[in-house]
């Protein structure tokens, strides 16, 4: 009977898939999620695949998810998990490259949260998927976003360079052929989505419906961080800048024709011009109004380049905890699960 049932287990892992697999998960303050998103995880990838690790990146959470983390993943078997603790608080966009800069996965999934509105038979879709030749496969609930999400990526598809269409994501699988041809595109990603659709790669966006309408209309992000993010995202993607500058240049061209040749007709028909003070004021609040708007826009590109050039820190973390490593996990070591492999330090580009 024993050899039997050795023999299923055997035929089982053959069956497993080969592919090692690195899932990023960013962690800010989710305590009330993150053991269910932990156990659901582990339990799928566990059934699927033979080897893959799990690194959270911990954004300065100030509750109890860490603590909860770590008890959490000492009763787990057979994966490898560790945390990433940022010495602050450095947003999604600058946690999630610090963990796939950790990751060594041949495929690396990318949770941009731990709260989940979704079955994790999803995230097999989204693999099996990616195995049809996609560098770049994501997940995006069928639900109707805010009308700021809508707005944004309305813009965005209408003046990007390759008519990009962007979605509300939570997850997504990038090749290690993706990730390596996005860090030979650049050194500092602003906006991952943006980035992943325009390094030239084969990439699709896969539709679930949501199990958890609550959570589904839930966001982390503070609105501030999205809307610095949406800014910084449509003057560097797409042309919407400079159509905007464009527009403005033409429209004070035409302001001032008109104005011109309003001045003209008064002179000539009026003999006694006191209206004269009214129209250059006009005029000159007018002009100085397009001015400052050019202004503004070009200083912002140049506070992007600046960023992009000179900004040589990625990302800054306190330390790296492996609270569970496969190559050291043993029957006789299986208590000792937590070992701090760092301290405070900096990633450079």
């Amino acid at each position: 009977m024993n050899s039997i049932l050795e023999k299923e287990k055997n035929n089982q892992k053959l069956n497993l898939e080969k592919n090692f697999i690195s899932v990023v998960v960013y962690l800010r303050n989710h305590e009330e999620y993150i053991e269910a998103f932990i156990k659901g995880l582990t339990d799928k990838l566990g059934n699927y695949f033979e080897k893959y690790e799990i690194i959270f990146v911990n954004d300065y959470s100030t509750d109890q998810t860490v603590r909860i983390l770590k008890e959490t993943a000492v009763d787990l078997k057979g994966v490898s998990i560790s945390i990433i603790n940022l010495s602050y608080y450095q947003g999604l966009e600058t946690a999630i490259i610090a963990g796939v800069d950790m990751a060594i996965g041949d495929f690396v999934f990318e949770f941009d949260t731990s709260m989940v509105d979704y079955d994790f038979e999803e995230i097999m879709k989204v693999y099996y998927h990616s195995l049809k030749g996609y560098d770049i496969v994501s997940a995006s609930p069928e639900i109707k976003g805010p009308f700021s999400s809508k707005l944004f990526y309305d813009i965005f598809r209408r003046y990007s360079k390759n008519n990009i269409q962007l979605n509300t994501e939570r997850f997504r699988i990038i090749s290690r052929r993706g990730i390596n041809r996005i860090n030979l595109l650049s050194t500092v990603i602003p906006y991952r989505k943006a980035i992943y659709f325009n390094c030239g790669l084969k990439a699709a966006n896969l539709k679930y419906k949501p199990i958890n309408l609550e959570i589904s209309k839930k966001t982390m992000q503070p609105s501030s961080e999205r809307m610095e993010l949406a800014i910084n995202s449509l003057l560097f993607f797409t042309k919407a800048g400079s159509n905007f500058a464009m527009y403005m240049a033409i429209a004070m061209l035409c302001i001032s024709i008109f104005v011109i040749g309003y001045t003209i007709l008064v002179f000539l028909l009026y003999k006694r011009v006191v209206e004269g003070w009214t129209t250059i004021m006009f005029f000159s609040s007018v002009a100085f109004t397009g001015v400052f708007a050019l202004l503004t826009v070009l200083i912002k590109y140049v506070s992007l380049i600046l960023f992009i050039q000179q900004n040589k820190e990625k990302y800054v973390y306190e330390s790296i905890e492996k609270l569970i490593d496969l190559q050291v996990n043993s029957p006789s070591s299986s208590d000792s699960l937590i070992r701090s492999t760092g301290s405070k330090t900096s990633k450079s580009a």
